[in-house]
């Protein structure tokens, strides 16, 4: 691990050189769109500032685009959907059922609250039905730490819903549908061991709730958004950040998912990451959209780098499929 001093910070780049690495993308074999900001939670943690008062949604002309560029890349095996809560944009089983017609795997990324929401009746069932693998938020296996973070009934409703997609055959032994839940910190720390916190989190949630999951993701908590701005209100910023540095972690900068994956908006600009996208940074900062390329081959290998980058590069490292070392 690399020792940064508060007083003089390199910037992220300037510490991937001197550790001899150069960030590019090589081959895109995920393609992660976020559906919109709308969302029935508002989250203290959330990198996208999501919420039920956002209305930015993902219209059908982007979603048709995104399935012809989806369909000319072999290399593309995954399409990763995120919002918000992307159950609720009206696109949203149009891009599942089309992009499965396609061979590809569906990865989607559900607040699990969303699933009793009205007009989400039967949306655990057609997930089950298109075989999507769920990727679900569950930031604590103790109530008050989940209701702390996201909001009073949100953990009795999200055990609800692990229950449904349980009973649906999610997670369970020998079943094809699989079921991942996802750890935030409830603070300004970094995740524990994901290994022996997917045990706690097995043990508890089986014994009191009968829930079972194939594997727990840990993901760090972005100093970026809302966020950022509760660190900044709590006086916490500048400690949380000098944290993520003085733990920056080599293995984990060589297996960024940034280097394999392309993340698209809602509205169809093209980014490097969620977080990026959460920032308004654009693909190697070059702006430019779906509607600008014919194919990802098109698509910059240079990947654009802020502070925040040092969240996933942090302890075990952090990416949407968990920890990196």
């Amino acid at each position: 691990m690399t020792n940064l001093t508060a007083t003089t910070p390199l910037t992220f780049n300037q510490t991937l050189a001197e550790q001899i690495i150069a960030l590019r993308r090589a081959t895109i074999t995920t393609m992660q769109i976020n559906l919109g900001k709308t969302c029935n939670q508002t989250c203290r943690h959330c990198h996208v500032a999501a919420g039920p008062h956002r209305t930015e949604s993902m219209n059908r002309e982007t979603a048709e685009r995104i399935l012809t560029l989806l369909a000319a890349s072999p290399t593309v095996t995954t399409l990763d959907i995120t919002g918000g809560a992307p159950e609720i944009n009206p696109n949203f089983r149009f891009l599942v059922s089309e992009a499965r017609k396609l061979g590809k795997h569906v990865l989607n990324r559900c607040n699990l609250t969303v699933l009793f929401e009205a007009g989400q009746e039967d949306t655990a069932s057609f997930l089950a039905e298109q075989h999507v693998e769920v990727i679900a938020s569950l930031p604590c296996y103790l109530e008050e730490n989940v209701c702390q973070q996201r909001g009073d009934g949100v953990f009795a409703k999200s055990i609800a819903a692990l229950q449904l997609l349980n009973s649906l055959g999610y997670g369970t032994v020998d079943s094809l549908l699989r079921l991942n839940l996802v750890y935030n910190p409830s603070g300004g720390f970094l995740p524990p061991a994901q290994n022996k916190l997917e045990d706690a989190y097995k043990a508890h949630l089986g014994e009191h709730y009968g829930i079972v999951f194939n594997n727990l993701y840990t993901i760090a908590n972005m100093p970026i958004t809302r966020y950022r701005d509760l660190l900044q209100h709590e006086g916490a910023l500048d400690g949380y950040l000098q944290l993520l540095r003085d733990n920056f972690n080599l293995a984990a900068a060589h297996h960024l998912m940034c280097t394999s994956q392309i993340s698209i908006g809602y509205d169809g600009t093209l980014y490097d990451c969620d977080f990026n996208q959460a920032l308004e940074l654009p693909a190697g900062n070059q702006l430019a959209t779906i509607f600008d390329i014919a194919s990802l081959n098109e698509i910059t290998h240079n990947i654009a780098t802020a502070e925040h980058c040092f969240g996933c590069t942090a302890g075990a490292g952090s990416s949407c499929g968990g920890a990196l070392a």
